[in-house]
């Protein structure tokens, strides 16, 4: 009893519940509590008259002894130096709120529900006489000394609530009776090192708002209204269904024009952002992370919390009334998801309890050199487990509609960023991590078999084989990538003035090389608008008219291009200056009727890509797409085709990516009759010189660049024409 009774007062035992709260003892009771500074302490029960505790060790051990055996309900009494009194249920007087079940499927990693068990919740307990409403509490730490739960409700102090070590799982875990929402709280570890770490709790549901690093207590009251669109998600079929992305930080798109310097809350941004991205006519928005994170400027991808969302913006409800909003408005969520890296904060994941936990100890295993931050060690059971639970729960706790996964080749390659002697090989002495390929085929898996119609996407930046194919062909099991390789290439050619065009049109071209080996997003994203890369009309070339032409043709262009569409916010206006992770977008640029133009164009873009199924029924098959005018490389010119297989409707795209009106252009076309000029790019309604073809060609029956009949087309400066074919 003494040795147990040191370990206890010097917060090191792994069992505290063995010695503190009831125990029978012989035909008898005993009563313990661990109060230091508590100048006298009482039991007193529900029913029946307080019972003094006696004092029985200096450092703050009282007990009290009972005659009878049969456990009864009762509070603590303490009564503190200059005489306030402390009245509370017993936490030690709880039985565990994890079960054998629990523990075996958390070593076993297999708990998809594991963040219901894990973190801190809002339940009622069994106690030995009665039963109680409170927070449990619990967190996996197998190599600490011992645990201490501490927030606002104790003073911070570690002495008042020891949790208790459930053996092999190396789960620790305590019930606090009576403790409600929105109790700031950590953990208080102490290591084998001899050192106390204080780290938040990597399963909260919630954080304080940034500087501030402590979680806090919170249940969902929240009553979703998108029973509709979450009947319908699992009938979509996204490969043969359009799919324009609108990518957002929320922290920027938008602020109150009375407090700039603070980010509006979900609320305030859910139904202007959804009325404003419906009538652009965009199927989704993604969000950059919204998990919580200390940095401002990592925007987002160095997270702290993995399953609370910012407290920036406001509660975790507060983010589901913004999921549901969108889908109220018709718009699916797409949330970045970073399991590739995690910061080394000292509140954070990093030496979880003073050993390496969710990373790995060998730096050239656990550390990222490009950012500083820890790799997670996909080959632990619990790591891939808190992981896999955790992309489970974004799907399914707050609805969101897929999961677009960030830095996925940092994660494949053990060499990823390293020199010769920096990595270590895997077992078979190649370069692939195959612990991280394995736990990404996993959580894909998960994903579309317990939220069927969701979206897993990979932005993956190297030449993997089948990223987008499904686990049982040996790929990785995504529904979608990132299309980086057009990415470059696309925005290579676009910055080139015209006249040196012609020396890069295999930047237009390569990309259909390999257009149909995944399933493709082809995304002008986030990470080509910042770090002095400029605004997409920044890196335009030529006057200001020319520069406009030139991204309007792009937008024509790409949204013609076979793959699925992502435009960062900001793009579909023309932002002239680089994004600003601190400051709203320049909404004043709307007064200019350039920019309302370009905005313009981006939603007839949207309202004829998703009225037209030749531009996305075939998105990720040959079949979709022929070339027609592909080697005009002097005139900087190309014509393709889209094809709907199923209902044979067809669009030709030609594109005058020269500063020069070309009048009588001829061009291949499939069929004979009057095609419906669908689009200009160089329309006076999107702010071009309205140079075209009257709204009609018509095709002769002359064999040109190998079809069987052609038509003399007015190809206008810098733009991009949409020809409907007959039906």
């Amino acid at each position: 009893m003494s040795a147990d009774r040191d370990r206890l007062i010097e917060l090191v035992h792994p069992d505290p519940h063995s010695i503190l709260g009831p125990h029978a003892e012989g035909k008898g009771l005993v009563i313990r509590a661990f109060r230091p500074g508590a100048a006298a302490m009482a039991v007193v029960p529900d029913e029946g008259k307080a019972v003094p505790m006696t004092l029985v060790h200096p450092a703050g051990l009282y007990e009290a002894r009972f005659e009878h055996a049969e456990p009864f309900a009762y509070r603590l009494e303490s009564r503190l130096p200059g005489g306030p009194v402390e009245h509370e249920r017993d936490a030690y007087s709880y039985l565990p709120t994890l079960g054998e079940l629990d523990l075996h499927l958390a070593r076993e990693g297999q708990h998809e529900r594991l963040y219901e068990r894990l973190g801190a919740h809002l339940r009622e307990a069994l106690g030995t006489a009665d039963s109680a409403s409170g927070v449990s509490f619990a967190v996996w730490a197998p190599s600490a000394r011992g645990i201490s739960v501490v927030g606002d409700f104790n003073g911070w102090d570690g002495r008042r609530h020891m949790m208790r070590n459930l053996g092999y799982s190396g789960i620790w875990e305590i019930f606090v009776p009576e403790l409600d929402q929105g109790a700031a709280y950590k953990f208080e570890i102490r290591t084998g090192d001899g050192d106390f770490l204080l780290k938040a709790d990597p399963y909260a549901f919630w954080a304080e708002k940034p500087p501030a690093t402590a979680s806090r207590v919170y249940q969902s009251r929240y009553r979703f209204g998108d029973e509709a669109w979450m009947r319908a998600r699992p009938t979509h079929a996204a490969h043969r269904e359009p799919l324009s992305v609108y990518e957002v930080h929320l922290g920027s798109w938008r602020r109150s024009p009375d407090h700039p310097r603070e980010p509006l809350s979900y609320r305030d941004l859910a139904q202007p952002l959804a009325e404003y991205v419906r009538d652009l006519g965009f199927t989704h928005v993604e969000l950059m992370p919204v998990m919580e994170h200390p940095f401002g400027g990592s925007w987002g991808y160095q997270v702290t919390s993995y399953f609370a969302p910012t407290s920036r913006h406001g509660e975790p409800d507060d983010f589901r009334y913004f999921v549901d909003t969108m889908h109220q408005h018709g718009l699916g969520v797409i949330l970045d998801w970073v399991p590739a890296h995690f910061p080394r904060d000292a509140f954070s994941l990093g030496r979880f309890d003073g050993t390496a936990l969710y990373e790995h100890l060998d730096p050239r295993l656990g550390h990222h050199p490009d950012w500083d931050t820890y790799i997670f060690n996909y080959g632990r059971n619990e790591v891939r487990n808190f992981l896999m639970a955790n992309a489970l729960y974004w799907l399914s706790e707050f609805h969101t509609d897929g999961l677009r996964v960030d830095a996925v080749a940092s994660m494949l390659y053990l060499d990823y960023s390293r020199k010769e002697g920096e990595w270590v090989p895997n077992r078979f002495g190649g370069r692939e991590n195959l612990d991280a390929v394995d736990f990404i085929r996993q959580v894909n898996e998960l994903a579309y078999a317990r939220q069927p119609g969701t979206l897993m996407i990979a932005e993956e930046s190297t030449a993997w084989s089948g990223v987008s194919r499904p686990t049982y062909l040996g790929g990785l099991g995504f529904g979608f990538k990132w299309n980086m390789g057009w990415m470059h290439d696309t925005l290579t050619y676009f910055t080139k003035d015209p006249v040196h065009r012609k020396y890069h049109h295999d930047h237009l071209t390569f990309g259909l090389l390999y257009a149909w080996s995944e399933n493709f997003i082809l995304p002008l994203s986030h990470d080509e608008v910042v770090h002095g890369k400029r605004s997409l009309l920044s890196k335009m070339p030529g006057d200001r008219w020319q520069q406009f032409a030139n991204l309007r043709s792009l937008y024509g262009y790409m949204w013609a291009h076979p793959g699925k569409k992502m435009l960062f916010m900001g793009g579909e206006f023309g932002q002239w200056d680089e994004w600003n992770v601190d400051a709203s977008l320049d909404w004043h640029l709307l007064v200019g009727d350039e920019h309302r133009g370009l905005m313009t164009l981006v939603r007839d873009l949207n309202r004829l890509y998703r009225d037209e199924p030749a531009l996305w029924e075939a998105d990720t098959e040959p079949a979709g797409f022929a070339w027609i005018d592909v080697h005009n490389a002097d005139e900087n010119v190309v014509a393709f085709r889209r094809i709907s297989p199923a209902t044979g409707r067809e669009i030709v795209c030609v594109c005058n990516f020269s500063p020069v009106v070309r009048k009588d252009y001829r061009v291949g076309l499939p069929k004979g009759g009057e095609y419906r000029e669908l689009l200009n790019t160089d329309s006076w309604v999107y702010g071009g010189a309205n140079v075209g073809n009257g709204g009609t060609v018509r095709a002769e029956s002359k064999p040109w660049h190998g079809h069987a009949y052609s038509a003399p087309v007015v190809l206008p400066p810098l733009a991009t024409v949409w020809l409907e074919a007959p039906r």
